[in-house]
């Protein structure tokens, strides 16, 4: 009965172990950067935003359609970014995935 006990612990402290070794150099920095995205949006204090247009520098109100397009290309640009990140982050590549994890931090700023 004793030694069953030794083997389980044994097992799940391998898995465990196992998890650990499987994590690519900026696991945990994609982990922090899910949850600041998760919080921010969850807060609606704010969505990814891309560089100002040239519109926007010539006094022009944005209509909605604009605001809306604009977000939802700087979401897309976002969610790019960050599967490029956990693609590099797999591979091992953490200047790849460093890079990928820059650009989403542009976009929420």
């Amino acid at each position: 009965m004793n030694r069953s006990r030794i083997v389980a612990a044994a097992a799940v402290s391998l898995m465990c172990g196992s998890a650990a070794a499987h994590a690519g150099p900026c696991t945990a920095q994609i982990a922090d950067v899910e949850r600041y995205i998760k919080r921010a949006m969850a807060a609606a204090v704010a969505g990814p935003s891309g560089p100002q247009s040239v519109g926007a520098q010539l006094h022009h109100q944005p209509t909605p359609q604009s605001v809306e397009s604009a977000q939802g290309t700087a979401r897309a640009a976002a969610e790019a970014a960050l599967k490029r990140a956990r693609q590099a982050d797999a591979k091992g590549d953490a200047a790849a995935c460093q890079k990928a994890l820059d650009e989403v931090k542009q976009l929420y700023p």
